[in-house]
């Protein structure tokens, strides 16, 4: 008999072997049909995987995480087939499963084109429909080899040729295309209903620009028609939102070919950045914090001491002077225990918190850059907190419920939680780790933040908090993070004088709430549509003359805006060109401004403006001074 535990605790008995999909049969025909695998205690197999001995076993289905790979999987299985049907010649190498869909690589004569790309999936759908049973099978290395040599697939034939002499290997079968993979996959090709192909893309063979050029087809597939199309909808409201292409029509910043990975800030994009820097600035003064600022060239001796050196070279920039070997600092917190080493610290000093917005260096590769979201040059909201061990759970308490209102006066209501916990290497006492992740933990409950754990994700020296902000089309950006470090106070042989007067070291916890500036100001600008809140806007207001007749009167009044709300002044702009009205409303409406105020001769008798706010909505006349108070409850709100 082979027993098969379900989640559920039921357990179900069969004579012989069985399948998954039998088992599915024997609970119901609805879960049969709807069955795509199983897992085997905690494995992901076929549906035609045979059962011998007792096991738990959970059936999936498109509903589940994992049918959702197997469904895209099988889809990169079913492009190759496609390619392959309409291009013989194509050759199929690797197709594995990413984030959102799957790509696969061809070397093929010459370039697919967009018609190309409509006929692939057109011919998807049309094997899909065919309902093909799904078949595996498993060969001897060496016959492997010499069967997709016998069908023209060199590719395929190194790559198993790389395989050890001694193993086997398993193919897949659908209609008359073959294929080498591990899988598992679907039962058959009907269960493929929902994908779309996106794009083509270049790509060498084996990652190596050595090799030959292929060309990488990309895809996506759901479970269900609703999900395809919310995920290309979100892709289309993404576009719009993309803040390299928002940065060029917005006048903010722009990445030059002279410096890859540096960003060149115009006076708008520059307003933005000193906006939000002087607000984190004011954050920092109200909790405690001393701002410092520390060289951005260092000797290697500290980053071999601090252990960057050995984990980051490759990522570092060097430079050379009177036979000194020198790095740009790719973090900031050396310089911060270098200033706190300065002079003798007490008990009585900790919590010591330093904060800069320091400007850090990491030589990324090229492919991996991404308009000012991934950059080679960044200025963090670096911070470091110097303490005790009884001090982890109120510092990083504090910590929390200052970056969730930073994160609201950003925008961003939904934050994710998650804490890194020890990983196998380690240093420190379990002790000590044991107090550093409660602390962590109570800290996220006593600011009613549900979390998650993520075993053995934290760094050698410490566990952590990261903190991720889900944007308006709900995408995940990971920002700030606390992380408790035993570590480096030792390398650096930081102390202070404790109660007894023994010298003890500090922990250091590293924290940071936007991240990277660069990056985080990316972020708004795609969260907002670059329509950001008027307390962020590069210009508040826009004044617009109708004729020449009232130039003199809207200088006036951007003289008093400048003047206005808390002496802080308004960022104004002034257009006084001789265009008509309707074009600079227009204009200026474009650029996605908190208010454009129009003056003609009527306002000018009356000494009022006719107020539009953004989105075209007509607020009508008002006083200048109605307005200001308008607009300063707006900023105010920081809505």
């Amino acid at each position: 008999m082979v027993q098969i535990t379900l989640p559920d605790g039921s357990v179900r008995e069969f004579p012989g072997p069985v399948t998954v999909a039998e088992v599915a049969a024997s609970i119901g025909t609805g879960l049969a049909k709807a069955a795509l695998g199983g897992k085997v205690n905690g494995q992901l197999v076929d549906a035609s995987y045979s059962l011998t001995t007792a096991v738990q076993l959970a059936i999936v289905t498109a509903k589940d995480p994992e049918g959702l790979e197997l469904i895209r999987h099988s889809t990169a299985h079913l492009l190759a087939y496609a390619v392959k049907n309409l291009f013989p010649e194509a050759q199929v190498t690797i197709g594995p499963v990413i984030e959102n869909g799957f790509y696969y690589d061809f070397s093929y004569s010459r370039p697919f084109t967009p018609e190309d790309l409509s006929a692939i999936e057109k011919r998807m759908t049309e094997l899909a429909n065919k309902d093909e049973p799904v078949v595996r099978r498993v060969l001897p290395r060496d016959e492997a080899v010499a069967y997709f040599k016998g069908l023209g697939e060199h590719y395929k034939a190194e790559i198993i040729a790389s395989i050890p002499a001694d193993q086997e290997v398993s193919l897949y079968r659908e209609g008359n295309f073959e294929d080498l993979c591990r899988g598992p996959h679907v039962p058959s090709t009907g269960k493929l209903k929902h994908f779309k192909l996106m794009k083509v893309a270049g790509a060498y063979w084996r990652g190596d620009s050595k090799n030959e050029m292929l060309q990488r087809v990309y895809g996506t597939a759901w479970a269900s028609k609703e999900d395809l199309q919310q995920y290309l909808t979100r892709l289309e409201e993404a576009e719009k939102r993309d803040h390299r292409k928002l940065g060029r029509e917005l006048d903010l910043f722009h990445i030059d070919e002279h410096a890859p990975g540096l960003v060149f800030w115009h006076p708008k994009g520059w307003t933005v950045w000193q906006t939000v820097e002087q607000y984190m600035r004011q954050v920092y003064r109200i909790n405690g914090y001393q701002e410092v600022k520390g060289p951005q060239i260092l000797d290697k001796t500290l980053w071999e001491k601090t252990g960057h050196w050995d984990k980051y070279r490759d990522n570092m920039f060097t430079t050379e002077s009177e036979k000194r070997d020198y790095a740009l600092k790719p973090m900031n917190c050396p310089g911060h225990i270098l200033i706190f080493k300065q002079g003798i610290k007490s008990y009585r000093d900790l919590p010591l918190r330093y904060g800069e917005f320091g400007q850090c260096h990491r030589n990324e590769p090229s492919g991996g850059l991404h308009g000012i979201m991934r950059v080679r040059g960044f200025t963090q909201d670096d911070g470091h907190i110097f303490c005790t061990e009884d001090q982890i759970l109120p510092e990083c308490d504090t910590f929390t419920k200052v970056l969730k209102q930073v994160y609201a006066d950003f925008g961003f209501d939904q934050i994710l939680y998650k804490v890194s916990t020890r990983p196998a290497a380690r240093i420190g006492s379990d002790e000590l780790w044991d107090k550093a992740e409660k602390a962590l933990m109570d800290s996220l409950r006593s600011s009613g933040c549900d979390f998650v754990i993520s075993e053995g994700d934290g760094a050698f020296y410490g566990p952590k908090i990261e903190y991720t902000l889900k944007d308006a089309i709900g995408r995940e950006w990971q920002c700030g993070t606390i992380q408790v470090d035993f570590n480096l106070s030792e390398r650096l042989d930081a102390e202070y004088v404790a109660e007894d007067g023994s010298r003890q070291r500090p922990v250091i916890l590293h924290r940071a709430i936007v991240g990277s500036m660069e990056r985080f100001i990316g972020i708004l600008v795609e969260q907002h549509a670059g329509a950001l809140p008027t307390w962020l806007a590069p210009v508040q207001v826009s004044i617009l003359n109708i004729t020449d007749a009232q130039s003199d009167y809207c200088r006036e009044i951007a003289a008093k805006l400048q003047k206005s709300v808390s002496n802080q002044g308004l960022r104004v702009e002034l257009d006084l060109r001789n265009e008509k009205i309707t074009y600079k409303i227009r204009e200026h409406s474009l650029q996605k401004l908190p208010y454009i105020l129009v003056a003609g001769d009527k306002e000018k008798a009356a000494g009022t403006v006719a107020v539009r706010a953004r989105g075209n909505k007509d607020l009508g006349v008002m006083s200048i001074d109605a307005f200001i108070e308008r607009i300063a409850a707006d900023i105010a709100s920081k809505a």
